[in-house]
């Protein structure tokens, strides 16, 4: 497309055109033909042949007489920044950690717990529908006030859960283990342990679990 060699008002109302029409156009690394009317037009190059402008842009090419030009501007391109990737969601076993740390127990033994309650299966449910990492029945995630189906709050909840039956049974790891599977109720009744099967192996798998994993821990920690 040409313009007239002198300047007129069609010139003037095409050139808005091109400006509208450049400002709409994505802005590439360039430059700016700086027209005698004092509007500048984006191109990422030009060339001048017999008194003729040509501008590359990425949508084709703009001619125009080159006494309608005044001059040419460099771009100095910035490269726009790019948004910050939202930090990584933590692994399982990262906030197993980090809980055991916030409430107080040894990694180990939370890490036990997990392993023994859900093999670290996020989504996890019993067949008496406990959920989650930690198996937490809806009852209990319910009175802590956590998502059970939520890993974070699950095995944050199970921590906060684990830690207070330890101070309700001074410390004694048997009495709550066997409180945290088979309920603080049946402990009261039996004074200890409960004579079933599945509490039983529960307390003995998370044990010796605990016990194999403290003493890697420890032998880790000496080398």
């Amino acid at each position: 497309m040409r313009f007239f060699a002198s300047y007129n008002l069609r010139e003037e109302v095409f050139v808005r055109l091109l400006l509208l029409f450049a400002l709409t156009v994505p802005m590439l690394a360039g430059e700016y033909a700086v027209l005698a009317s004092g509007f500048r037009l984006h191109a990422e190059k030009h060339e001048v042949i017999d008194g003729t402008v040509r501008l590359f842009t990425s949508d084709g090419v703009i001619e125009l007489p080159a006494s309608s030009v005044a001059s040419f501007e460099v771009e100095d391109f910035v490269a726009p920044e790019q948004p910050e990737a939202p930090p990584a969601a933590p692994s399982v076993r990262e906030m197993i950690d980090r809980a055991a740390e916030r409430y107080g127990l040894p990694p180990e033994f939370l890490h036990s717990v997990a392993a023994v309650e859900s093999a670290y299966q996020t989504g996890a449910v019993s067949h008496k529908g406990a959920i989650g990492l930690m198996q937490l029945m809806p009852g209990t995630a319910a009175e802590l006030e956590a998502d059970p189906h939520d890993p974070l709050q699950n095995v944050d909840a199970g921590a906060r859960h684990l830690r207070d039956l330890l101070l309700r049974y001074d410390g004694g790891v048997y009495h709550a283990l066997a409180a945290y599977n088979a309920g603080q109720g049946a402990v009261s009744k039996y004074q200890g342990i409960p004579p079933y099967r599945e509490t039983q192996n529960y307390v003995r798998k998370v044990v010796k679990r605990y016990q194999t994993l403290s003493e890697k821990s420890r032998t880790a920690s000496e080398e």
